[in-house]
């Protein structure tokens, strides 16, 4: 179809904002965006929408045109329900480019251009899929009860002859077709294989054998509001987009059948990003809670909040639950282990700067679903905050030792039905591909803590939940999980201690080397606390100071001589890290 025909389409609500000799410019497909630079995800031919979120000021107009412009998309058309008015400099950018602008009434939602386009092009192409497009249609002007991605995949299994799924990227099957489930080892093979080829930037569709069956796996790119900051890293978004799984071999297919799926993942996409809003609520209650803990809110102030909480994550529960925190940690290096200093190979960011926080919520958010049941809605009873590097998960549990609900709202009996997680079991079913997607140069390290029943109890249950993610981060591996049950039973005492005591055992550690620095300026504590930060690593050390490693082993030398303690000791890495947290 062509550009023209948009604009003369009265239900879009388009408004020509110039490049009116451009008009009959060939639409291929449409793309939702608010990355700086989407160039990753253009092949040519596309509308694409954004809601400005890009831009910041007046200069990100031109590079963002420049980028459409050279990857040849059909035009760009530019929401106001953010900003009113289009910008003059993104208008004068687009003239400049000879790029097509249309401005998108408040009114009008990106959903309703994208299932136009879609169904126009597919009808132009094959008309294969305009019965898939008007039937998704329907389901999303219904709500969320409307039956979601289970029926697009039951109408490319009615009339494509075409067995396709919903992956999430661990394998854990999201949607299928009719009653034919993914067998679990099926799925977490298809993620494997898809994180390993998406790590090595080969393009899409993978194409991956397991039994002996051809599968191809096409990307669904989360790019809507819940979409991770934008990145042309693949490392930001690598470990939380979805996959379409095909039973088919698509390496000979014609383009208009690739380019009939991806409109499918563009049609699921959509529906994604409806499903992730749900969360904004308990990431919210999650980070209050997290905050309240941290500043050392009362624990009758804490109790209030878990009272709000309750409910939403646990609904029809009678009574307060106990609650388990979990601490996870994604860091990606360069292949020596130290703290990426420089671009990765045809990203541009270097791996220091990638932020670690959303991409360990995201992922944390995946991997503490129960893999057994299936569908999005699973991670109801699921809230992860972020702060700083590491995401931290507030899980709800029934009374612990007490039967778990069934499927139905009853009580399952017998005593393997304790719901509290357990580290050396939380990761087993997503290890291996997860493995895959951090590749060599990422570690995902996890620690949970112990069930408590009361405000009192959070605060020691994060340490907790920490420390044993500092002794998982001890560990080989790229993906390490540590429990309570393996630190020492001093740790869950700490948030208890007196305040008399605490002061006698941070001096005894830390006033020799405060003084030390306050006489000769050597920075004693604060690469202390990096060395520690680093688990020990003289290179990962080393780089984040900016200091040749002999230099930091003089000075490590030095704290162990101030304070008669070995850093080469876990025990003495662990009083320290104490009297630091205390101090």
């Amino acid at each position: 179809m062509r550009l023209r025909a948009l604009l003369e389409t009265d239900a879009l609500g388009l408004r020509l904002l110039g490049g009116e000799d451009e008009l009959d410019r060939s639409v291929r497909g449409v793309m939702t965006t608010d990355l700086r630079d989407p160039s990753r995800y253009l092949s040519g031919g596309e509308l694409v929408l954004t809601g400005l979120a890009w831009r910041r000021d007046a200069a990100d107009s031109e590079p963002f045109v420049r980028i459409l412009a050279g990857a040849g998309v059909a035009g760009l058309a530019a929401g106001e329900a953010e900003l009113g008015d289009i910008p003059a400099d993104l208008v004068e950018a687009c003239a400049r480019h000879r790029l097509p602008l249309f401005a998108v009434h408040e009114t009008v939602a990106f959903a309703t251009i994208t299932e136009h386009v879609v169904r126009q092009v597919s009808g132009e192409r094959a008309g294969d899929l305009a019965a898939v497009v008007d039937r998704h249609r329907r389901l999303m002007t219904s709500g969320p009860a409307g039956g979601g991605p289970e029926v697009v995949l039951d109408l490319l299994g009615t009339d494509l002859d075409l067995h396709a799924w919903v992956l999430s990227p661990t394998g854990r099957q999201i949607a299928g077709a009719g009653e034919t489930s993914l067998p679990g080892p099926v799925g977490t093979a298809l993620a494997g294989h898809h994180l390993a080829a998406t790590r090595t930037g080969r393009r899409a569709p993978h194409r991956a054998t397991v039994d002996g069956t051809a599968y191809s796996l096409f990307p669904i790119r989360n790019t809507g509001r819940g979409a991770l900051p934008a990145s042309r890293d693949v490392r930001e978004s690598v470990l939380s987009d979805w996959l379409l799984a095909v039973e088919a071999d698509a390496s000979d297919w014609p383009p208009a059948r690739l380019d009939l799926l991806q409109g499918v993942t563009q049609l699921i996409a959509v529906e994604r990003d409806r499903r992730d809003a749900a969360r904004t609520v308990r990431r919210r209650l999650a980070q209050e809670v997290l905050e309240l803990v941290q500043t050392g809110a009362p624990p009758a102030e804490i109790a209030a909040r878990l009272r709000v909480a309750a409910p939403v994550l646990l609904p029809g529960l009678g009574s307060a639950p106990h609650w388990q925190v979990v601490v996870a940690r994604v860091e990606w290096s360069d292949a020596e282990g130290r703290a990426a200093g420089g671009a990765q190979a045809g990203s541009g960011t270097a791996g220091s700067e990638i932020a670690g926080g959303p991409v360990a919520q995201a992922l944390l958010e995946e991997i503490l679903v129960d893999p057994a049941v299936t569908g999005p809605d699973s991670a109801d009873r699921i809230a992860v905050a972020h702060t700083g590097e590491e995401a931290v998960a507030l899980v709800p549990l029934p009374a612990v030792g007490a039967p778990a609900p069934d499927r139905d709202g009853g009580r399952a009996e017998g005593p393997d039905q304790d719901p509290a997680l357990h580290a050396d079991v939380l990761l087993a079913a997503v290890r291996e591909p997860l493995s895959a997607g951090l590749a060599d140069d990422g570690r995902l390290t996890l620690g949970v803590s112990a069930a408590v029943h009361s405000p009192e109890g959070l605060r020691g249950a994060l340490e907790e939940a920490r420390h044993a993610r500092r002794v998982a981060a001890a560990r080989p591996g790229r993906v390490c999980a540590a429990g309570h049950h393996e630190l020492a039973s001093h740790v869950l005492l700490l948030p208890f201690v007196p305040d008399d005591v605490r002061r006698a055992f941070t001096a005894r550690l830390l006033d020799p080397l405060r003084e030390y620095d306050r006489r000769h300026r050597a920075e004693l504590i604060p690469t202390l606390e990096t060395f520690l930060d680093c688990d020990g690593s003289w290179t990962r050390c080393a780089a984040r100071l900016h200091l040749h490693v002999n230099t930091l082993r003089y000075r490590v030398g030095r704290i162990e001589q101030l304070t008669g303690r070995d850093l080469s000791r876990l025990e003495d890495k662990l009083d320290f890290f104490l009297a630091l947290r205390m101090s």
